[in-house]
């Protein structure tokens, strides 16, 4: 039976992972964390069984009552879900935090020879090279669960690497697919969260209005399959059926296609290198079938530019630009900025940002505060 560690467990992915593993008989829980919605968790824990905890909030580690809980052990704080990873015992840990964050515990995963299913796409964004460097040095593999490069994973290992020319990401084109700069001025916090396919955390949900999610994808496609930056691209697909596509050096088309449901990649990443049956929904391709693609308007929506154009510079832009991001979001839900001001913010803290590798986690924790404090100034500067 394969041991699990469930990171952000209460989140949209880390719920999913627990059907999947109630579902089978071939998987078990020894650990979960989450950020403060402690309540699910303990119920989360009390359903699979799992006395090991770890809670980023400290304020609302504490009000977990020992009294009632005494066989809890629950490790509270920014460093708790790493420490959760080096001691508790897993052969697999999936990922599921949201942001800068997830880092730590997915080099403690890595350090500790376990197995990582990666959602925190942050992880290989803001440390692209440290992270594969050191899952390269540990013999460790990295298992992605975002549906695109699950995707991909898949058929670059069905096909071979030496056969493939080039990748295509495929993107929903979130809630305001098709409108331009002037229908974007107005955009409230309500309609960004209005995903038209996925049902996601907020912050990922913003991510996909603006597109970033997908820059940021393009930046985790480069550091996961070793692939340049010109050698990935991004379609429009708003009926996310078509997860990924791959290029053949002969000029066929290879493509992954299925429902989308998270359960699917988050099942083949937990059970790798065997597939589980799973009750998702079956195309029925009898019934008609249309695909439409297009490509992004990067006028409007700029975050897939602003990613590669960082991605060239190196791990310190990526990192500033996702430091940005995650600051610009929040003051875009809390109602502090507008939604074409979240990649104004971005742009700018990139600009100001150095190229270059970042060799040690010290370093992109450095460029991640500066990065925030830089975009903290812009947004009080587009407020004012």
């Amino acid at each position: 039976m394969r041991r699990v560690v469930v990171l952000g467990s209460t989140g949209s992915i880390g719920v999913q992972a627990l059907q999947v593993v109630a579902a089978t008989r071939d998987l078990c829980v020894s650990g979960l964390s989450c950020d403060r919605n402690v309540s699910l968790l303990l119920e989360q824990a009390g359903s699979m069984g799992v006395t090991d905890l770890a809670v980023a909030d400290e304020r609302a580690a504490a009000a977990v009552p020992a009294a009632l809980y005494p066989e809890l052990r629950v490790r509270a704080g920014r460093e708790g879900a790493a420490r959760l990873v080096r001691e508790v015992e897993a052969d697999l840990v999936l990922n599921g935090i949201v942001g800068f964050a997830g880092l730590e515990a997915s080099l403690a995963a890595l350090d500790g020879g376990r197995t990582l299913a990666l959602a925190n796409k942050e992880s290989l964004v803001c440390a692209g090279s440290l992270v594969t460097g050191r899952a390269a040095d540990r013999g460790v593999a990295i298992l992605p669960v975002d549906s695109e490069h699950s995707a991909l994973y898949q058929l670059l290992a069905a096909v071979g690497r030496e056969a493939v020319e080039s990748v295509v990401i495929t993107a929903s084109g979130g809630p305001f697919r098709g409108r331009d700069r002037v229908g974007l001025a107005g955009v409230t916090r309500e309609q960004a969260l209005a995903h038209p396919t996925w049902s996601m955390g907020e912050k990922i949900t913003v991510d996909s209005a603006t597109l970033m999610n997908k820059g940021l994808e393009v930046i985790e496609a480069h550091h996961l399959f070793g692939l340049p930056y010109e050698k990935i691209e991004v379609v429009l697909h708003p009926q996310s059926i078509v997860h990924a596509l791959v290029r053949m050096k002969d000029g066929a088309l290879l493509a992954h296609l299925g429902s989308p449901d998270m359960r699917v990649p988050i099942s083949y990443a937990l059970h790798h290198p065997h597939r589980a049956a799973l009750g998702s929904e079956r195309l029925d391709l009898s019934a008609g079938l249309t695909l439409d693609f297009g490509a992004p308007d990067e006028e409007t929506f700029p975050a897939i530019r602003l990613a590669r154009e960082a991605g060239v510079r190196g791990d310190a832009a990526t990192c500033a630009l996702n430091a940005a991001n995650e600051v610009a979001v929040r003051a875009f839900l809390k109602g502090e900025l507008s939604f074409l001001g979240i990649n104004s913010v971005v742009e700018h803290v990139v600009l100001e940002s150095d190229g270059g590798p970042l060799g040690t986690y010290e370093d992109v924790a450095a460029v991640d505060e500066w990065a925030r404090r830089a975009a903290e100034q812009a947004c009080r500067r587009c407020l004012g």
